[in-house]
Protein backbone atom coordinates (compact mmCIF):
# COMPACT_ATOMS: atom_id res chain seq x y z
CA UNK A 1 0.00 0.00 0.00
CA UNK A 2 1.24 3.70 -0.38
CA UNK A 3 2.37 5.53 2.13
CA UNK A 4 1.38 8.98 1.63
CA UNK A 5 2.77 12.10 2.72
CA UNK A 6 1.58 16.00 3.30
CA UNK A 7 -0.43 17.57 0.57
CA UNK A 8 1.06 20.12 -1.89
CA UNK A 9 -2.46 20.99 -3.47
CA UNK A 10 -2.77 23.33 -6.12
CA UNK A 11 -6.42 24.56 -7.12
CA UNK A 12 -6.68 24.20 -11.33
CA UNK A 13 -9.40 23.50 -12.97
CA UNK A 14 -7.24 21.35 -15.34
CA UNK A 15 -7.38 18.72 -12.63
CA UNK A 16 -11.40 17.52 -13.60
CA UNK A 17 -10.22 14.98 -15.06
CA UNK A 18 -11.01 11.25 -15.39
CA UNK A 19 -7.98 9.85 -13.75
CA UNK A 20 -7.93 6.12 -15.67
CA UNK A 21 -7.60 5.04 -18.67
CA UNK A 22 -10.98 5.20 -20.98
CA UNK A 23 -11.98 1.06 -21.93
CA UNK A 24 -13.56 0.93 -24.80
CA UNK A 25 -16.74 -0.63 -24.40
CA UNK A 26 -20.67 -0.90 -26.12
CA UNK A 27 -22.56 2.01 -25.32
CA UNK A 28 -25.54 0.40 -22.81
CA UNK A 29 -28.71 1.81 -23.94
CA UNK A 30 -30.91 3.96 -21.36
CA UNK A 31 -33.53 1.58 -19.26
CA UNK A 32 -34.05 3.43 -16.25
CA UNK A 33 -33.99 7.12 -15.02
CA UNK A 34 -33.83 8.25 -11.11
CA UNK A 35 -35.28 10.83 -9.69
CA UNK A 36 -33.00 11.34 -6.67
CA UNK A 37 -29.63 9.60 -5.51
CA UNK A 38 -28.13 9.49 -1.90
CA UNK A 39 -24.65 9.46 -1.22
CA UNK A 40 -23.75 8.18 1.91
CA UNK A 41 -20.45 9.02 3.69
CA UNK A 42 -18.93 8.79 6.99
CA UNK A 43 -19.11 12.19 7.66
CA UNK A 44 -23.07 11.66 6.74
CA UNK A 45 -25.19 11.89 3.92
CA UNK A 46 -25.66 13.89 0.49
CA UNK A 47 -28.93 13.78 -1.31
CA UNK A 48 -29.50 14.84 -4.72
CA UNK A 49 -31.83 15.45 -7.08
CA UNK A 50 -30.79 14.28 -10.49
CA UNK A 51 -32.01 16.53 -13.51
CA UNK A 52 -33.01 13.98 -16.22
CA UNK A 53 -35.01 17.04 -18.31
CA UNK A 54 -31.48 18.85 -18.94
CA UNK A 55 -29.00 16.03 -18.73
CA UNK A 56 -30.95 12.39 -19.67
CA UNK A 57 -27.77 10.66 -21.17
CA UNK A 58 -25.78 12.03 -17.93
CA UNK A 59 -28.14 11.07 -15.92
CA UNK A 60 -28.47 7.40 -17.22
CA UNK A 61 -25.27 7.03 -17.43
CA UNK A 62 -24.91 7.81 -13.63
CA UNK A 63 -27.51 5.49 -12.65
CA UNK A 64 -25.70 2.83 -14.69
CA UNK A 65 -22.82 3.21 -12.85
CA UNK A 66 -25.23 2.42 -9.70
CA UNK A 67 -27.28 0.02 -11.07
CA UNK A 68 -23.62 -2.34 -11.76
CA UNK A 69 -22.16 -1.92 -8.36
CA UNK A 70 -19.42 0.28 -9.95
CA UNK A 71 -19.62 2.71 -6.97
CA UNK A 72 -19.06 -0.09 -4.12
CA UNK A 73 -16.32 0.69 -1.66
CA UNK A 74 -16.00 3.77 -4.20
CA UNK A 75 -14.17 6.95 -2.34
CA UNK A 76 -13.74 10.47 -2.35
CA UNK A 77 -10.29 10.86 -4.48
CA UNK A 78 -9.90 14.59 -4.64
CA UNK A 79 -10.88 18.19 -2.14
CA UNK A 80 -9.69 21.31 -3.42
CA UNK A 81 -11.39 23.59 -0.49
CA UNK A 82 -13.52 26.84 -2.18
CA UNK A 83 -13.60 24.38 -5.12
CA UNK A 84 -14.83 20.58 -5.31
CA UNK A 85 -15.02 17.32 -4.09
CA UNK A 86 -14.56 14.55 -6.35
CA UNK A 87 -14.99 10.69 -5.96
CA UNK A 88 -16.35 7.83 -8.69
CA UNK A 89 -13.01 7.23 -9.84
CA UNK A 90 -11.74 4.47 -7.61
CA UNK A 91 -12.53 1.77 -4.89
CA UNK A 92 -10.90 0.44 -1.96
CA UNK A 93 -10.96 -3.14 -1.16
CA UNK A 94 -9.46 -3.44 1.39
CA UNK A 95 -5.29 -2.74 0.90
CA UNK A 96 -4.91 -0.87 -2.68
CA UNK A 97 -6.79 1.20 -4.46
CA UNK A 98 -8.61 0.12 -7.70
CA UNK A 99 -9.70 2.32 -10.85
CA UNK A 100 -13.28 2.33 -11.81
CA UNK A 101 -13.51 0.26 -14.90
CA UNK A 102 -15.67 2.33 -17.08
CA UNK A 103 -18.31 2.38 -19.51
CA UNK A 104 -18.65 3.84 -23.24
CA UNK A 105 -18.34 7.99 -22.19
CA UNK A 106 -20.85 9.49 -22.68
CA UNK A 107 -21.69 12.84 -24.47
CA UNK A 108 -21.12 16.18 -23.33
CA UNK A 109 -24.58 17.40 -22.15
CA UNK A 110 -23.17 21.28 -20.78
CA UNK A 111 -26.61 23.46 -20.10
CA UNK A 112 -26.92 23.65 -16.16
CA UNK A 113 -24.29 26.41 -14.56
CA UNK A 114 -21.63 24.67 -12.12
CA UNK A 115 -23.06 26.98 -8.98
CA UNK A 116 -22.37 25.71 -5.46
CA UNK A 117 -24.46 22.85 -4.84
CA UNK A 118 -24.34 21.39 -8.64
CA UNK A 119 -22.96 17.51 -9.05
CA UNK A 120 -21.17 17.84 -12.41
CA UNK A 121 -19.35 15.10 -14.43
CA UNK A 122 -15.23 14.79 -14.64
CA UNK A 123 -13.55 14.49 -17.80
CA UNK A 124 -10.40 14.18 -20.11
CA UNK A 125 -8.70 17.68 -20.83
CA UNK A 126 -9.56 18.95 -24.17
CA UNK A 127 -12.00 16.15 -24.95
CA UNK A 128 -15.81 17.49 -24.54
CA UNK A 129 -17.20 14.24 -24.45
CA UNK A 130 -14.59 11.81 -22.49
CA UNK A 131 -16.94 12.13 -19.02
CA UNK A 132 -17.61 8.31 -17.90
CA UNK A 133 -17.49 7.81 -14.01
CA UNK A 134 -16.27 10.09 -12.13
CA UNK A 135 -18.36 13.36 -10.76
CA UNK A 136 -17.85 16.43 -8.19
CA UNK A 137 -20.00 18.52 -6.03
CA UNK A 138 -19.41 22.36 -6.73
CA UNK A 139 -18.41 23.82 -3.01
CA UNK A 140 -18.61 27.63 -4.65
CA UNK A 141 -19.95 29.33 -7.96
CA UNK A 142 -17.66 27.81 -10.41
CA UNK A 143 -19.73 28.93 -13.23
CA UNK A 144 -17.08 31.14 -14.53
CA UNK A 145 -14.25 28.69 -14.63
CA UNK A 146 -16.16 25.54 -15.66
CA UNK A 147 -19.24 26.33 -17.99
CA UNK A 148 -16.79 27.41 -20.70
CA UNK A 149 -13.85 25.25 -20.36
CA UNK A 150 -13.72 22.30 -22.44
CA UNK A 151 -17.20 22.43 -23.67
CA UNK A 152 -18.89 22.69 -20.27
CA UNK A 153 -18.70 20.76 -17.70
CA UNK A 154 -22.35 18.72 -17.53
CA UNK A 155 -24.14 18.88 -14.22
CA UNK A 156 -27.03 16.24 -13.83
CA UNK A 157 -27.69 17.03 -10.25
CA UNK A 158 -27.98 19.34 -7.36
CA UNK A 159 -27.76 18.95 -4.07
CA UNK A 160 -30.96 18.61 -2.28
CA UNK A 161 -29.84 17.91 1.17
CA UNK A 162 -26.37 17.92 3.04
CA UNK A 163 -24.09 21.03 1.92
CA UNK A 164 -22.90 20.90 4.93
CA UNK A 165 -21.58 17.26 4.71
CA UNK A 166 -19.99 18.13 1.55
CA UNK A 167 -18.23 20.97 3.02
CA UNK A 168 -17.25 19.20 6.16
CA UNK A 169 -15.96 16.60 3.77
CA UNK A 170 -13.59 19.84 2.28
CA UNK A 171 -12.62 20.59 5.93
CA UNK A 172 -10.58 16.94 6.05
CA UNK A 173 -6.59 16.74 6.27
CA UNK A 174 -5.54 16.79 2.48
CA UNK A 175 -2.60 14.38 2.31
CA UNK A 176 -0.68 14.06 -1.15
CA UNK A 177 -1.02 10.34 -1.84
CA UNK A 178 0.56 10.81 -5.60
CA UNK A 179 -0.88 10.24 -8.86
CA UNK A 180 -4.42 10.95 -8.83
CA UNK A 181 -4.38 11.37 -4.96
CA UNK A 182 -2.39 14.21 -4.50
CA UNK A 183 -5.48 16.20 -2.86
CA UNK A 184 -6.72 13.40 -0.76
CA UNK A 185 -8.75 13.72 1.89
CA UNK A 186 -8.47 11.49 5.05
CA UNK A 187 -9.88 10.60 8.43
CA UNK A 188 -7.74 10.78 11.56
CA UNK A 189 -4.57 9.62 9.21
CA UNK A 190 -1.44 9.43 11.21
CA UNK A 191 1.86 10.98 8.81
CA UNK A 192 3.94 7.84 7.78
CA UNK A 193 1.07 5.35 7.82
CA UNK A 194 -0.73 3.03 5.68
CA UNK A 195 -3.99 4.48 4.46
CA UNK A 196 -6.74 1.58 5.55
CA UNK A 197 -10.33 2.16 4.79
CA UNK A 198 -10.86 3.98 8.45
CA UNK A 199 -8.78 7.23 6.67
CA UNK A 200 -10.89 7.04 3.41
CA UNK A 201 -14.09 9.03 2.84
CA UNK A 202 -16.27 6.06 1.62
CA UNK A 203 -19.08 6.56 -0.13
CA UNK A 204 -22.11 4.31 -0.62
CA UNK A 205 -24.07 5.76 -3.61
CA UNK A 206 -27.59 4.62 -4.88
CA UNK A 207 -30.56 6.28 -6.85
CA UNK A 208 -34.26 6.05 -6.48
CA UNK A 209 -34.77 4.36 -10.10
CA UNK A 210 -38.32 5.14 -11.56
CA UNK A 211 -40.06 1.64 -12.13
CA UNK A 212 -40.31 0.48 -15.26
CA UNK A 213 -44.30 0.42 -17.04
CA UNK A 214 -46.78 -1.39 -14.53
CA UNK A 215 -48.91 -1.59 -17.45
CA UNK A 216 -46.21 -4.05 -19.52
CA UNK A 217 -46.90 -7.53 -19.25
CA UNK A 218 -44.75 -10.10 -20.81
CA UNK A 219 -45.67 -12.18 -23.44
CA UNK A 220 -44.35 -14.59 -25.95
CA UNK A 221 -42.64 -11.57 -27.99
CA UNK A 222 -40.14 -11.79 -25.80
CA UNK A 223 -38.84 -15.34 -26.28
CA UNK A 224 -35.51 -14.25 -27.94
CA UNK A 225 -32.16 -14.27 -27.28
CA UNK A 226 -30.45 -10.83 -24.99
CA UNK A 227 -27.96 -10.07 -23.95
CA UNK A 228 -25.87 -7.97 -21.81
CA UNK A 229 -24.39 -4.97 -24.11
CA UNK A 230 -21.14 -4.52 -21.45
CA UNK A 231 -19.66 -7.15 -21.42
CA UNK A 232 -18.21 -9.90 -23.78
CA UNK A 233 -20.63 -13.17 -23.60
CA UNK A 234 -22.81 -12.71 -21.11
CA UNK A 235 -26.13 -14.34 -23.32
CA UNK A 236 -29.73 -15.25 -22.06
CA UNK A 237 -32.13 -16.76 -23.70
CA UNK A 238 -35.85 -16.06 -22.31
CA UNK A 239 -39.15 -18.10 -22.89
CA UNK A 240 -42.39 -16.87 -21.69
CA UNK A 241 -45.34 -19.84 -21.57
CA UNK A 242 -48.32 -17.20 -21.21
CA UNK A 243 -50.89 -20.36 -20.96
CA UNK A 244 -48.98 -21.63 -18.06
CA UNK A 245 -48.49 -18.20 -16.62
CA UNK A 246 -44.62 -19.03 -16.31
CA UNK A 247 -41.44 -17.55 -17.90
CA UNK A 248 -37.64 -19.63 -18.26
CA UNK A 249 -34.47 -17.58 -18.46
CA UNK A 250 -31.57 -19.64 -19.29
CA UNK A 251 -27.60 -18.00 -18.58
CA UNK A 252 -25.68 -19.21 -20.54
CA UNK A 253 -21.43 -18.24 -19.94
CA UNK A 254 -22.31 -17.69 -16.24
CA UNK A 255 -18.20 -18.41 -15.73
CA UNK A 256 -16.23 -15.43 -15.32
CA UNK A 257 -12.98 -16.60 -16.61
CA UNK A 258 -11.63 -19.25 -19.21
CA UNK A 259 -11.88 -22.93 -16.79
CA UNK A 260 -9.34 -25.32 -16.56
CA UNK A 261 -9.75 -28.44 -18.76
CA UNK A 262 -10.15 -30.28 -15.54
CA UNK A 263 -12.65 -28.07 -13.72
CA UNK A 264 -16.26 -29.24 -12.28
CA UNK A 265 -19.19 -27.53 -12.71
CA UNK A 266 -19.90 -26.40 -9.84
CA UNK A 267 -22.55 -23.04 -9.49
CA UNK A 268 -20.33 -20.16 -9.86
CA UNK A 269 -17.14 -22.38 -10.71
CA UNK A 270 -14.84 -21.21 -13.30
CA UNK A 271 -16.46 -24.58 -14.79
CA UNK A 272 -20.10 -23.78 -15.09
CA UNK A 273 -21.37 -22.55 -18.28
CA UNK A 274 -24.51 -21.87 -17.80
CA UNK A 275 -27.41 -22.14 -15.30
CA UNK A 276 -31.22 -21.14 -15.47
CA UNK A 277 -34.29 -20.18 -13.74
CA UNK A 278 -38.31 -20.49 -13.84
CA UNK A 279 -40.57 -18.58 -12.02
CA UNK A 280 -44.52 -17.07 -12.22
CA UNK A 281 -45.09 -13.90 -14.43
CA UNK A 282 -46.57 -10.81 -12.75
CA UNK A 283 -46.99 -8.23 -15.18
CA UNK A 284 -43.48 -6.90 -16.45
CA UNK A 285 -41.73 -8.81 -13.54
CA UNK A 286 -41.19 -12.22 -12.36
CA UNK A 287 -38.76 -13.58 -9.60
CA UNK A 288 -37.97 -16.90 -10.71
CA UNK A 289 -35.86 -20.32 -8.30
CA UNK A 290 -32.47 -20.85 -10.04
CA UNK A 291 -32.31 -24.28 -11.55
CA UNK A 292 -28.78 -25.29 -11.21
CA UNK A 293 -27.70 -28.78 -12.22
CA UNK A 294 -24.28 -30.91 -12.27
CA UNK A 295 -23.15 -34.49 -13.06
CA UNK A 296 -24.19 -36.69 -15.65
CA UNK A 297 -22.94 -37.69 -18.63
CA UNK A 298 -25.02 -37.41 -22.58
CA UNK A 299 -26.66 -40.64 -23.56
CA UNK A 300 -25.58 -42.70 -20.20
CA UNK A 301 -27.41 -43.67 -16.51
CA UNK A 302 -25.10 -41.41 -14.56
CA UNK A 303 -26.62 -39.76 -11.62
CA UNK A 304 -27.66 -35.82 -12.68
CA UNK A 305 -27.84 -33.84 -9.21
CA UNK A 306 -30.33 -30.83 -9.00
CA UNK A 307 -31.16 -27.91 -6.43
CA UNK A 308 -33.20 -28.91 -4.05
CA UNK A 309 -35.29 -27.38 -2.79
CA UNK A 310 -35.71 -25.12 -5.76
CA UNK A 311 -34.49 -21.46 -4.84
CA UNK A 312 -32.37 -22.77 -2.03
CA UNK A 313 -29.27 -21.65 -4.63
CA UNK A 314 -30.92 -18.11 -5.30
CA UNK A 315 -33.19 -16.49 -6.72
CA UNK A 316 -33.63 -13.82 -10.66
CA UNK A 317 -35.98 -10.93 -10.88
CA UNK A 318 -36.54 -10.28 -14.23
CA UNK A 319 -38.15 -6.82 -15.24
CA UNK A 320 -39.01 -5.07 -18.94
CA UNK A 321 -39.45 -1.86 -19.46
CA UNK A 322 -40.93 -2.33 -22.57
CA UNK A 323 -40.22 -4.86 -25.67
CA UNK A 324 -36.66 -4.27 -26.58
CA UNK A 325 -34.66 -3.59 -22.49
CA UNK A 326 -35.11 -5.45 -19.28
CA UNK A 327 -32.86 -6.32 -16.05
CA UNK A 328 -31.83 -9.53 -14.65
CA UNK A 329 -30.97 -8.91 -10.78
CA UNK A 330 -29.62 -12.18 -9.73
CA UNK A 331 -28.85 -13.27 -5.87
CA UNK A 332 -27.07 -16.11 -4.94
CA UNK A 333 -26.65 -16.38 -1.69
CA UNK A 334 -25.00 -20.10 -1.95
CA UNK A 335 -22.16 -18.57 -3.72
CA UNK A 336 -22.69 -14.97 -2.38
CA UNK A 337 -23.15 -13.02 -5.38
CA UNK A 338 -25.54 -10.39 -6.56
CA UNK A 339 -25.94 -8.03 -8.86
CA UNK A 340 -28.12 -6.65 -11.84
CA UNK A 341 -27.42 -7.43 -15.85
CA UNK A 342 -29.00 -4.73 -18.24
CA UNK A 343 -30.25 -6.72 -21.23
CA UNK A 344 -31.34 -6.03 -24.69
CA UNK A 345 -32.32 -8.31 -27.81
CA UNK A 346 -29.38 -10.02 -29.98
CA UNK A 347 -32.10 -9.55 -32.74
CA UNK A 348 -35.16 -7.26 -33.28
CA UNK A 349 -37.33 -9.94 -35.15
CA UNK A 350 -40.14 -10.22 -32.66
CA UNK A 351 -40.10 -6.66 -31.25
CA UNK A 352 -43.51 -6.10 -33.98
CA UNK A 353 -45.15 -9.29 -32.06
CA UNK A 354 -44.57 -8.05 -28.79
CA UNK A 355 -45.63 -4.50 -28.99
CA UNK A 356 -48.81 -6.13 -30.64
CA UNK A 357 -49.57 -8.63 -28.19
CA UNK A 358 -48.72 -5.95 -25.06
CA UNK A 359 -51.52 -3.72 -26.95
CA UNK A 360 -54.23 -6.20 -26.35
Amino acid sequence: MLIVKPSKFVKTTRQLLATFTLTACLTLPVTTLADTALIETPLGDIQIELLTDDAPNTVANFVNYVQNFKYYKSFMHRSVPGFVIQGGGFTFNGANPQGIIPFAPVDNEFKISNTRGTVAMAKIGGNPDSATSQWFINLADNSALLDTENGGYTVFGRVTAGMAVADAISQLQIIDAQGPFAELPVINYVSGKFITEANLVMTDVSADVTPPDPTFVMNPGLNDAWYNPVTDGQGFFITVFPALGLVNLAWFTYDTELPADESAANLGSPGHRWLTALGPINGNTAVMNIEFASGGLFDTASTITVTDPPGSDGTITLTFSDCSTGVVEYNIPSINRQGTVPIQRVATDNVALCETLSAE
